[in-house]
């Protein structure tokens, strides 16, 4: 089926107030508490029947047309989501295996850079691919409708994944404009996931999936105090995702509670034949007996040996308040049994943070990886790179290129054969700073994870295809989220859920937003 054509997309965000009342008087059963929901919690209303699906998207569906035209986090939302909650509901009356757990009857949004071959687009933010046709699902949005998940529709992200232009602000999209931070709506929301992030957030859905390179989870997760899951690259399928680097891209949840987050890595984690071998080569870190879930301990701190990365990753430029924050939590980590080594020094951060050996790699994956993509598409306005580029340059005013420009965009387009030989020195360079820094000292000092206080932590994650977790940390001065991060090796999930759930659970300190100016 074709994507939605842009007049029906604006009709959806036009309907009219109150026409959820019908609905919401359908039982007299009390609701329980739907901002802040948890999985756990939802399904448990499920069970006694004070909530349908139905109810729980309609509620949403609510929050989006209140708050979205402030925050820019929706894209679109799916005109079938409500058909496809009664139907949710109907698999629960009628007791259908797997219809009473997990994802099943929950609403989740999805970053506009995930296939759905449904009514919604999939445009990486970017004009010119609406209306495109994509052949199928992608791999993690399949396995998300076998879980049984309302898919509610498509949240921005910084277009074209943070790749388009040097210049434009985290969060900008042609689509949308800019995502708004909803603690702080003057703050940098982060990206390139700064949509799945704000909606989570700001409960305009229960939970999201975004996309990492480097940072585009982890970020925006801390920016607004929500969990996010960088998993392993290749533990979740890229197939249907538009790519930048399939050496570095990985799939994963953002979600307001560590369970919620793993619930859904547990649904979307494991081999995909459209993304073989990445997901072939990951799916033997995948946990028997349980999944993931089953690392979610409250005492899970305990005896876990943490590098505490202090150059230069909490240092915090003489903000005494954010200095606190982290001061307390080393603390807690401590009084929670974790066995902190502090510091630990990787040993060549200073030239990971400031090459352009990471740069130079992502621009010449992209090119071919998006030419791939495009090419597969059933129809599009666009078929290469060089098409959206074109596209960009006719259409100015639709795509902002005047204001910021394409600059990324135009220098991969530029690269040619006579590349080669400098991209094979920056992956040949990669792969020394991996395995001369976070490999080497977590071997050395037999760590089971980092800890750090900033998101820029992530690129020594990214560089390796290494998993991380931002858990909500607390707030700054002027009630800015702050995340904390922890990262690890390859197929180090179990040991990163125990560690962030622990945490969680010893501080919670994750609270609503407030919208300030």
């Amino acid at each position: 089926m074709a994507a939605t054509p842009l007049f029906l997309i604006l009709l959806l965000f036009n309907f009219p107030p109150g026409s959820h009342t019908q609905t919401q008087n359908a039982t007299a059963s009390p609701r329980p508490q739907l901002t802040e929901a948890t999985i756990d919690t939802i399904q448990l209303a499920f069970k006694h029947s004070t909530l349908t699906s139905k109810q729980l998207v309609q509620f949403y569906i609510d929050r989006i047309h209140e708050h979205n035209h402030l925050l820019r986090a929706v894209i679109e939302v799916n005109p079938d989501a409500l058909s496809l909650a009664e139907m949710a509901d109907r698999e629960r009356r009628a007791r259908v295996p797997g219809s009473g757990a997990g994802l099943h009857g929950i609403p989740v949004l999805l970053k506009d850079n995930i296939a759905t071959k449904d009514k919604l687009n999939t445009t990486a933010g970017s004009f010119a691919l609406l209306g495109s046709s994509v052949p199928r699902d992608a791999g993690v949005a399949k396995k998300l409708r076998a879980a049984g998940a309302v898919i509610l529709g498509k949240a921005s992200l910084s277009e074209w994944s943070n790749f388009r232009s040097s210049s434009a602000p985290n969060g900008f999209c042609g689509r949308t404009g800019t995502g708004k931070n909803p603690y702080v709506l003057s703050a940098d929301p982060c990206g390139s996931s700064s949509g799945p992030g704000i909606s989570v957030a700001a409960n305009l859905v229960t939970v999201a999936i975004g996309s990492e390179t480097d940072g585009s989870i982890l970020c925006p997760s801390s920016a607004n105090s929500v969990v996010g899951i960088k998993p392993t690259v290749g533990l979740t399928s890229r197939a249907g995702v538009i790519p930048i680097s399939p050496r570095q891209d990985s799939i994963g949840p953002m979600c307001r509670t560590v369970a919620d987050a793993v619930y859904v890595l547990d649904a979307i984690a494991g081999f995909d034949p459209n993304d073989d071998p990445a997901t072939r080569a990951a799916a033997r870190y995948i946990p028997r007996g349980g999944g993931y879930k089953q690392f979610l301990k409250p005492d899970g701190l305990r005896e876990k040996r943490l590098g505490v990365v202090r150059n230069p990753f909490f240092q915090f430029g003489g903000d005494e308040v954010v200095a606190a924050v982290f001061k307390n939590h080393l603390q807690t980590l401590r009084k929670e049994g974790a066995v902190l080594v502090d510091p630990v020094e990787i040993s060549n951060i200073t030239e990971i943070l400031s090459s352009s050996y990471e740069m130079d790699a992502l621009l010449a994956e992209f090119k071919p990886a998006l030419n791939s993509y495009l090419k597969h598409l059933v129809s599009s306005k666009v078929r290469t790179l060089a098409d959206v580029i074109a596209f960009n340059n006719k259409f100015p005013k639709l795509e902002k290129t005047r204001e910021y420009g394409q600059d990324i965009l135009e220098t991969s387009q530029r690269l040619n054969e006579t590349n080669r030989k400098a991209v094979r020195e920056a992956l040949f360079k990669l792969k020394q700073f991996s395995e001369n820094g976070i490999e080497k000292v977590m071997k050395e000092q037999k760590l089971d994870a980092l800890v750090a206080g900033s998101s820029s932590f992530s690129v020594v994650l990214a560089i390796g295809g290494f998993p991380g977790m931002s858990v909500p940390a607390g707030y700054d001065g002027g009630g800015v989220p702050l995340g904390i991060f922890f990262g690890g090796l390859m197929g180090s999930e179990p040991k990163l859920i125990e560690i962030g759930y622990g945490f969680e659970q010893a501080t919670k300190v994750r609270k609503p937003p407030s919208f300030k100016p």
